[in-house]
């Protein structure tokens, strides 16, 4: 696995070229909280209550 070093700007180039969307993403995926609602959530699909989608400011595509 490559080694991360968050000082080094080569680190950031995929961010700097982000999208607020994509930031967001990246910021949610690594929340644990996130992680455990999802695995929750995820045993619902595709009916997600609406409690998960106002908690977490989501909306999905039909």
């Amino acid at each position: 696995m490559k080694q991360f070093y968050w000082r080094s700007p080569d680190a950031y180039d995929r961010v700097q070229a982000a999208e607020t969307t994509e930031l967001a993403w990246e910021c949610l995926r690594r929340n644990p909280d996130f992680g455990a609602d999802f695995r929750s959530a995820s045993k619902a699909l595709p009916n997600v209550s609406p409690e998960f989608r106002q908690r977490w400011g989501l909306s999905f595509r039909s």
